[in-house]
C-alpha cells in the first residue's frame, strides 16, 4: 500500500483495507464541543473512531501555562490515544472533519506528523464522503485490540518559545486567521485583538475552493508565494488563534510543495497570555 501524507480523496479512502487503515473523525465545533460526537453517533465514515478536539487532541488543563486555548497533548498522553485506538506501526492514518479539514482533521494531521507517523486529510472531509454516496455507519466500532505506543515529537518541526517569536529569530510568521482578526477590527475569543508584529495573514479559509476541497497544488503554492516573497518554506511558521486552523495553512503548503514549515503551537491566544507583548493591528 502507498502510504498518503498530505490529501486523500474519497475513492482513495474508500478503496483501502480496513485493516490496514486507521480513519479518525474530527468534526468538532468550538461554539459547541458537544456537536461533533453527537454528528459522529448519527453517521460516520465505516470504521472510523472519534477524536475531540478538545478531549483527545489538546490538554485544557495547561491553558494556564500560556500555551494558548488548545495546548498540544503531552506525548504520553498522545501515545496512549493511539494505543487506545489501536494504531500499530506502518499504518496509515486517515482524519476528516466537516470543515475540509480546517477545525480538528488537519490539527490531528499535524500530531502524527510530529511522531512520524504517516497521516493525510480526507479532501472534502465528510460532505465529499456523502456526497459521492459512499458507506455510513452508526453507533461505535468494534473496539481495536490495543498496541503498546511510544512516541515523541520532533521538536524541530514545533515552536513553543515566545522569546524566539519576540526576537524575530523564529522566521516568518504567517497568520491563517481571517482578515478581520488578523487587522483587529474584531476579536470574539482572545483578550486582545490585532497580530503579531511582522506576521503576515494567510486566511486558511482561502485554501479551499468553492465545493470545500483544496484547490490545486500549483494554484496554493502560487498563491502562498504572493503572500511569502522569497522567504523559504523552512523559514515559516504558522500560527492562528489557538494553534489549530494554522495546521491547514502548513497541510496546504506541503500539499503545494513547499516543504519544510513549523507551527507557533501557542499562537495569537498563547501571545497576548503576557500583557506586555506587543500587539499589531491594522495591515501589515
Amino acid at each position: 500500500m502507498s502510504l498518503k501524507t498530505t490529501l486523500i480523496d474519497v475513492d482513495a479512502l474508500a478503496a483501502l483495507t480496513p485493516r490496514d487503515v486507521l480513519i479518525v473523525d474530527c468534526r468538532f465545533e468550538l461554539s459547541n464541543p458537544a456537536g461533533g460526537a453527537r454528528d459522529y453517533a448519527q453517521g460516520h465514515v465505516p470504521g472510523a473512531i472519534y477524536a475531540s478536539l478538545d478531549r483527545d487532541l489538546s490538554d485544557l488543563s495547561r491553558q494556564a501555562e500560556g500555551l494558548g486555548r488548545h495546548p498540544l497533548p503531552l506525548e504520553a498522553a498522545f501515545s496512549a490515544l493511539l494505543s487506545r485506538w489501536g494504531w500499530r506501526d506502518g499504518m496509515q492514518v486517515v482524519a476528516y472533519d466537516a470543515a475540509g479539514g480546517a477545525l480538528a482533521a488537519a490539527r490531528l494531521w499535524w500530531l502524527l506528523r510530529l511522531t512520524g507517523i504517516p497521516a493525510a486529510v480526507l479532501d472534502g472531509g465528510w460532505a465529499a464522503w456523502t456526497a459521492a454516496g459512499k458507506p455510513v455507519e452508526r453507533g461505535e466500532p468494534a473496539p481495536r485490540p490495543s498496541s503498546d505506543v511510544s512516541l515523541r515529537y520532533d521538536a524541530s518541526q514545533l515552536l513553543l518559545d515566545h522569546r524566539a517569536v519576540a526576537d524575530g529569530t523564529s522566521g516568518q510568521l504567517l497568520d491563517a486567521r481571517g482578515a478581520p482578526r488578523y487587522r483587529g477590527d474584531t476579536e470574539p475569543l482572545d483578550r486582545a485583538a490585532g497580530h503579531v508584529p511582522g506576521a503576515l495573514n494567510r486566511p486558511f479559509a482561502d485554501n479551499l475552493d468553492a465545493n470545500g476541497h483544496f484547490k490545486p497544488a500549483v494554484q496554493l503554492r502560487a498563491e502562498f508565494t504572493a503572500v511569502l516573497g522569497a522567504t523559504e518554506p523552512s523559514h515559516v511558521v504558522h500560527m492562528c488563534g489557538s494553534g489549530v486552523t494554522a495546521c491547514h495553512n502548513l497541510l496546504a503548503m506541503e500539499h503545494a510543495g513547499l516543504h519544510g514549515s513549523r507551527l507557533y503551537a501557542p499562537s495569537w491566544s498563547g501571545w497576548v497570555s503576557d500583557p506586555s507583548r506587543p500587539v499589531a493591528t491594522g495591515e501589515e
